[in-house]
């Protein structure tokens, strides 16, 4: 009985890296179904909630600070 090494998922975790690029995939909706598969094999479901919230919190506060630069020059 053989067992063919491409049917199999990695057990490593994704990186730092593979989570920022999985985060921002997702945000704006052009996550590959390989990538999501992997996400939902290997990842952490805490890491991508803590990375979710940060990616947010950070994205709200750009574009307060776009806005209000962008006000207090007219």
């Amino acid at each position: 009985m053989e067992i063919e090494l491409s049917d199999q998922h990695p057990s490593k975790k994704p990186g730092l890296g593979a989570l920022v690029k999985s985060i921002l995939a997702a945000a704006i909706g052009v996550q590959t179904n390989k990538n999501r598969e992997r996400d939902f094999t290997t990842g952490s479901p805490l890491a991508f909630i803590i990375g979710g919230f940060i990616f947010t919190a950070l994205f709200i506060a750009s574009i307060a600070i776009i806005v209000g630069f962008v006000t207090s020059s007219q």
